[in-house]
C-alpha cells in the first residue's frame, strides 16, 4: 500500500511572489486551481472554496463585505474569476436571520440566492454557498480528499478523527449539502473557537483562515496528518484482503477491453449513446483483483459526490483471468446487465418518495474486471472519464477505510434522496440539449488531409468523438493538437494508419474500441491522385490506386462492418469518392476506376448492411483545391496539363466548369459527409450527394 500515490504527502506549493501581485479574489481563484489540481484532494468538479472580502457597492459608494464562492457546476482545479459567485454577506445573514423556516424547509433557501447577488454577477449560486457565508472566517476550503474520506467512512470515525487530531479538527453527523448544514457548521464553530477545521460525517472535510496562504496551508497540512496516520497504521497490511487473481500482460488487458467494450455499449445505449474509459491504474488494478472487491462493491460509495458520478455501486463482471473465459462473459452479459437494471429498479422503488422524479437511467455506470481493470460509460467521454476517476477515489476511501476499521456506505435511502433530490433533478433538466451527434463516434481515414480535417471538424462541432487515422504521422499529431484544443482531449484520439494494411487497420478498430467503447461513423476519405495517358499509365501506379481507394475502403469498411454488428447499435459509413467514378476524365484511368469501384463497393455494402441498421452512402466531390494534399503534388500539373493550361490557372477553370459557377471547398464536402453521418438522412442508404457545383456528366441515373 505505501506504494501507491495515494499515501504520498501532499507538496505545499504556495508561491509567495506569485500571490502578493494578486488581489483577494485573484488569490482565492489561486488557492482555489491548486488545491483543485490534485484529484486526491477533491474530485472534478467537487469541492468549493471562498473568501469573504471588502468592495465598494456601485449603489451606495460604501465598502460592504461580499462573499466570493465557487458558483454551481464549477471545478475549482480547472475555474477562472468568472466561477465565483458574489453575495452581499449582510442579505445573507438576513436569510438565516428573517426567512429561515426550519430544516423541512431549507431548499425553498436556494431560490432566495439570487436575490443576495452582489454587481449583477450571472454566475449561479451553489447549494453550497450556506457551508461558506455562516462560517465565521474570512477563507474556507471545503474539500473531499481521499485520506479524510477514508476516515470519514468508517463506522467508528468520530472517534478516530478525534485519534488523528485532538480537539483541532471537529466532527459533524452526516448531513446533506445545504442550509441546515450551514448552520450546524456555524454552530460548531461557534462552541470550538480553537478549532481549525470540521470533518463530515461520510462527506468531507472544512478548514478555514485568516488569509488565503493560511487557508490554504491548514487544508493542505490536515490532509497530510491522515496520509500520515495511514502510512503509520497500514504499514505491512494487504489492502482489501490481499490479492485474488493476477493481473494479466498490458496487451492481454487492452485485447479484453476491446472485445468487451462494443458488447457492453451495444446493450446499454440503444436509448441514448454511451461513450466509454478505460482506466487500469495501479490503484483500480489492487482493488479489481483484491479479495475483498465484491463485498466492498456491493457496499457503495460513501462521499455523496463519488455516487452521483458513479451510481450507488459498480457491476463486477465474472472474469477469470487465470482461466481466460471472455467468452462466457460475453455470453452472460445480458443476464448481468438485467440483474443490474433490476436491483436498480428495486432500490428506486424501495427509496422513492411521493415527489421523486421518474427512474433514470438503470444501467451501471462502472465496470469492474478482475486481472483488467475499470471501464466506465457515460453520455459523453469526458463524462466517463471524470466518472471513472471519481470511483479511483472511492477505491482510495475503500482501501484507507478498511484497513483501519469497517468501510461504512452511505445509508441506501440517504444515497436515493440525493441522486433522486428535487434541486438535483432541477440543475439536470436545465442542462443544454445535447447536440446531434453527442455520444456517437467517428472514425476518419485521411483524417489530417484538408477534407479529412473538415469532415472530423464538423463532426467534432456536432458532438461525436473522433477517431482521425491518416498514414502522415506529423500531419496527424499535429491536426489531433489542434482539435484537442478547439474541442477538448477527450474529443479526439488518432492512430496512424496505411489503409492497405489489414493488420493495421484491424488493430486501429480495436484501438477505437478502447478509447471509446466502439465507433458509429465511418468515413472513408483516405485518398491518392495520379494522372497518366493510358500508354504511360504503369502497372504499379495503377496498382496503388486500386489498394488505396479499392482495397483501402473494402479493409476499413469491413472491420466497420465487423464491429457495427456486433454492437447492434446500427451505424453510418460514408465514402468519399470522387465526380470522376461517374464521370470519365482523360488521362487518369487508374484514379477514375478506382474511384468508380468505390462507389459500386458502397452499393454493394449499402444491401448487406440494411437488416443491421447500417446506412451506406457516397459523397462525390469534385475540385476541391484548397487544403488538399493531393493538389499540392504533381496531381495539379498533371491536371493542367490534360487541360493545356498552367497550374495557377485551373482552380478557375474548375469554377467556370461548373454549372453553378461556384468553388468547392473542404467545407462543402463536410457538410454533405454530416448529413448523412447524421438522423438527418436516417432513412437513406445507397445514395450519392455530388458536390461538384454541377457537373452535368456526374448526374446519377
Amino acid at each position: 500500500m505505501a506504494d501507491l500515490a495515494a499515501t504520498q504527502l501532499l507538496d505545499n506549493r504556495w508561491d509567495d511572489a506569485q500571490a502578493q501581485a494578486l488581489d483577494e479574489p485573484g488569490r482565492l481563484l489561486y488557492r482555489s486551481n491548486l488545491l483543485g489540481s490534485d484529484l486526491r484532494i477533491t474530485n472534478f468538479g467537487g469541492g468549493n472554496t471562498s473568501a469573504k472580502v471588502m468592495q465598494k457597492d456601485l449603489l451606495t459608494g460604501q465598502e460592504v463585505e461580499v462573499l466570493w464562492v465557487k458558483g454551481s457546476g464549477g471545478d475549482i482545479g480547472t475555474m477562472k474569476r468568472d466561477g465565483f459567485s458574489t453575495l452581499y454577506m449582510e442579505k445573507l445573514q438576513q436569510l438565516r436571520t428573517k426567512l429561515y423556516r426550519g430544516k423541512e424547509h431549507e431548499d425553498e433557501m436556494v431560490g432566495y440566492l439570487p436575490h443576495c447577488t452582489f454587481d449583477l454577477n450571472p454566475r449561479a449560486a451553489s447549494i453550497d454557498t450556506p457551508l461558506h457565508a455562516y462560517l465565521p472566517y474570512k477563507h474556507v476550503d471545503h474539500m473531499h480528499p481521499d485520506a479524510v474520506i477514508a476516515v470519514a467512512a468508517t463506522a467508528n470515525s468520530k472517534k478516530l478523527t478525534a485519534e488523528i487530531y485532538g480537539d483541532e479538527i471537529g466532527w459533524l453527523h452526516w448531513r446533506r449539502p445545504g442550509f441546515h448544514l450551514g448552520l450546524m457548521l456555524m454552530e460548531f464553530a461557534e462552541a470550538n473557537p480553537k478549532a481549525r477545521g470540521v470533518m463530515l460525517e461520510g462527506h468531507g472535510l472544512f478548514t478555514w483562515g485568516d488569509t488565503a496562504k493560511s487557508c490554504y496551508e491548514n487544508t493542505v497540512g490536515t490532509i497530510n496528518q491522515a496520509i500520515r496516520w495511514f502510512a503509520e497504521k497500514t504499514e505491512g497490511k494487504a489492502a482489501f484482503g490481499g490479492s485474488a487473481v493476477k493481473t494479466l500482460a498490458p496487451a492481454e488487458r487492452r485485447a479484453v477491453v476491446a472485445r468487451l467494450m462494443p458488447e457492453i455499449r451495444g446493450r446499454i445505449g440503444k436509448t441514448e449513446g454511451k461513450l466509454g474509459h478505460f482506466d487500469d491504474q495501479p490503484a483500480v488494478l489492487e482493488f479489481v483483483n483484491s479479495v475483498d472487491l465484491r463485498k466492498l462493491a456491493a457496499l457503495g460509495t460513501s462521499c455523496p459526490d463519488h455516487f452521483l458520478r458513479t451510481k450507488i455501486r459498480p457491476l463486477v463482471l465474472d472474469f477469470d483471468p487465470a482461466k481466460g473465459n471472455l467468452d462466457q462473459v460475453v455470453e452472460t452479459l445480458d443476464q448481468a446487465i438485467s440483474d443490474y437494471r433490476d436491483d436498480y429498479a428495486a432500490y428506486y422503488e424501495r427509496c422513492k418518495r411521493a415527489d421523486s422524479p421518474a427512474m433514470r437511467d438503470p444501467n451501471a455506470i462502472i465496470y469492474l474486471i478482475p486481472g483488467v481493470g475499470m471501464l466506465s460509460f457515460a453520455k459523453d467521454k469526458a463524462t466517463a472519464r471524470i466518472a471513472g476517476e471519481f470511483y479511483v477515489n472511492a477505491i482510495n476511501v475503500m482501501r484507507g477505510a478498511s484497513s483501519v476499521d469497517t468501510y461504512v456506505g452511505l445509508p441506501e435511502q440517504e444515497a436515493f434522496d440525493i441522486e433522486y433530490w428535487l434541486l438535483e433533478e432541477a440543475k439536470l433538466q436545465r442542462m443544454p440539449k445535447p447536440k446531434s451527434l453527442a455520444g456517437r463516434v467517428g472514425f476518419v481515414t485521411g483524417g489530417a488531409g484538408g477534407i479529412g480535417r473538415a469532415i472530423a471538424a464538423k463532426l467534432l462541432s456536432e458532438g461525436a468523438c473522433v477517431v482521425l487515422a491518416d498514414i502522415d504521422a506529423s500531419a496527424l499529431e499535429d491536426t489531433k493538437a489542434a482539435f484537442a484544443k478547439s474541442f477538448g482531449k477527450d474529443a479526439v484520439r488518432a492512430v496512424t494508419l496505411n489503409v492497405t494494411d489489414e493488420a493495421g487497420v484491424i488493430d486501429s478498430f480495436k484501438q477505437s474500441c478502447v478509447e471509446f467503447g466502439g465507433i458509429d461513423i465511418l468515413v472513408s476519405n483516405a485518398g491518392i491522385s495520379s494522372s497518366a495517358p493510358i500508354e504511360d499509365t504503369e502497372v504499379a501506379m495503377w496498382d496503388r490506386n486500386m489498394d488505396i481507394l479499392a482495397k483501402g475502403y473494402f479493409l476499413v469498411s469491413r472491420e466497420a462492418f465487423r464491429l457495427m454488428k456486433r454492437q447492434k447499435l446500427g451505424g453510418s459509413v460514408v465514402f468519399i469518392a470522387s465526380k470522376n467514378g461517374l464521370a470519365a476524365s482523360p488521362g487518369a484511368a487508374a484514379y477514375c476506376t478506382a474511384k468508380a469501384a468505390e462507389i459500386h463497393l458502397a452499393r454493394c455494402l449499402a444491401l448487406e448492411g440494411a437488416d443491421a441498421q447500417i446506412r451506406v452512402n457516397v459523397v462525390n466531390p469534385d475540385a476541391v483545391l484548397r487544403g488538399s494534399k493531393i493538389w499540392t503534388g504533381e496531381w495539379r500539373a498533371q491536371r493542367a496539363a490534360a487541360y493545356n493550361m498552367a497550374p495557377d490557372e485551373l482552380e478557375e477553370h474548375y469554377r467556370k466548369r461548373s454549372m453553378l459557377k461556384r468553388s468547392v471547398f473542404p467545407e462543402d464536402i463536410a457538410e454533405a459527409t454530416y448529413f448523412l453521418a447524421s438522423d438527418l438522412s436516417a432513412k437513406s442508404t445507397g445514395n450519392i450527394i455530388n458536390v461538384d457545383a454541377g457537373n452535368v456528366q456526374s448526374f446519377t441515373r
